[in-house]
């Protein structure tokens, strides 16, 4: 335990000891002209946007590797700790989710969440079913990508975002509210929500500061997934038994490798922000693993699988929202503190509050958004990324900032989650009948086992 501590302990200090205020660099003075200059021409006009093949070709690696992040990444991960009789009922949730955004998405969702703002709540639908886009289009908030790649990657965004949501309600949830869920979640609460942190909305003219989604993904399906399991109810077994760490472990393993695309594709462009984001990335979910590990071995003497990845899982969900802003320095102490405080609200805080978050999306998810969140305020480092500066360079405006937008996420997702389930408990009904749920919701819902053996 001495040790233990005593690792943390030195770990912390040699990260803050390593962060190195900015400085403001001054700028020489000018000599004072001897003789008038004769009258300069105009300079030209910036050349405007042009499409980059390298760019190009990252950015669709990236989005490739985004939806591997839901499916199979997540379906492996969700459907592994699932109980077995309700494995392919979790599996197909993610599934759905990912197909249902894709419709969507195109018809509608990208221009409200990317469109012209709207009053700084939602985007102008000029762009529905992708009107007036052309294969030599840019979007505005990619200058060297073709504007069909930054439509498509961020609709893996809102893919794994709603999916994420079906971790609290598994195992009783019918299928047909789940797909009406996916529906209603994705048109009244991730579109808004992204387009006021990245569409131009009045967190972004706020100042937020979000890479790759910890309000817009973590803090908004994690706030959800609450809202959800406190409605639900608490299931007939409320035990978590995962049925098969195999698929545990491989799940987390494609949500690790897919979050290169996550974070680094977040920069948008082949460069030196990606590259700091990818090691950023592996640097923060690394530690955290290490760090729950230790936890969870001083908590209850056994150092569990179970706890590595979803400690791993942690570390990627924190630093999220910094990936793209902090030094390798505060990527560590954001992992250090991934794998202790989301530990302790899955450990202690769940069974003492007793709400049933079947899978810890809550949990995670949304307790380790909120934390990266936050400490993106305190670690962004202007010399990473210059449209960043946080508490420890001297700007502890961004803090207040990075707390208001946390605070009106959660504000919002918490109402229109509760009136979205109300909607459905009154169209189709929320949760499965108790003889479905003992059964399993793979034969009640599908009609399909996970496991056909014939020995």
């Amino acid at each position: 335990m001495k040790r233990l501590v005593s690792l943390l302990v030195l770990l912390s200090i040699l990260g803050m000891a390593g962060i190195v205020l900015a400085q403001d660099q001054v700028q020489p003075t000018p000599p004072p002209a001897e003789q008038a200059r004769p009258a300069q021409p105009t300079p030209a006009a910036p050349p405007s946007p042009k499409i980059d093949t390298g760019d190009t070709a990252w950015m669709i690696v990236a989005t490739a590797l985004v939806m591997l992040m839901t499916v199979p990444g997540l379906a492996l991960f969700y459907g592994g700790l699932s109980k077995r009789k309700d494995a392919l009922n979790t599996i197909a949730m993610s599934f759905v989710a990912f197909s249902i955004v894709s419709v969507l998405w195109v018809i509608y969702g990208y221009t409200l969440a990317f469109g012209n703002d709207i009053a700084g709540f939602i985007g102008e639908p000029v762009k529905l079913m992708l009107s007036g886009v052309g294969i030599n289009s840019i979007a505005d908030a990619a200058k060297t990508i073709p504007e069909y790649i930054f439509i498509i990657y961020q609709l893996t965004f809102a893919a794994i975002t709603v999916a994420l949501v079906s971790g609290a309600l598994i195992e009783r949830m019918r299928f047909s509210g789940w797909i009406l869920f996916c529906i209603l979640w994705m048109t009244f609460s991730y579109l808004p929500v992204s387009h006021w942190v990245w569409g131009g909305g009045f967190l972004a003219k706020l100042g937020a500061l979000d890479f790759a989604g910890g309000t817009v993904v973590h803090i908004n399906a994690g706030m959800a997934a609450l809202i959800g399991a406190l409605m639900i109810g608490k299931r007939w077994d409320a035990s978590l038994l995962p049925h098969n760490m195999t698929m545990v472990a491989t799940g987390a393993g494609l949500l690790w490798f897919g979050w290169f695309g996550f974070n680094a594709g977040s920069a948008l462009t082949a460069s030196g922000l990606a590259s700091v984001a990818f090691i950023n990335t592996n640097t923060a979910t690394a530690m955290a693993a290490l760090s729950w590990m230790f936890t969870e071995w001083v908590y209850s003497m056994k150092p569990t699988l179970l706890g590595i990845a979803s400690g791993a899982v942690a570390g990627l969900v924190a630093i999220t929202p910094a990936a793209g802003f902090v030094n390798v320095k505060g990527a560590l102490i954001i992992g250090i503190l991934a794998g202790i405080i989301p530990f302790f609200a899955v450990a202690y805080m769940k069974p003492r509050l007793g709400y049933d978050d079947t899978l810890d999306a809550f949990g995670i998810h949304g307790v380790a958004g909120t934390l990266g969140a936050v400490l993106t305020g305190v670690f962004a480092d202007p010399a990473i990324n210059e449209a960043g500066k946080g508490l420890l360079y001297g700007n502890p405006s961004q803090l207040l900032t990075q707390i208001i937008a946390v605070v009106v996420t959660i504000v919002y997702v918490a109402i229109i989650t509760a009136l979205i389930l109300l909607v459905i408990k009154a169209l189709t009904g929320l949760r499965s009948d108790l003889e479905d749920e003992i059964i399993g919701l793979d034969e009640s819902q599908h009609g399909e086992k996970a496991y056909n053996l014939h020995i």
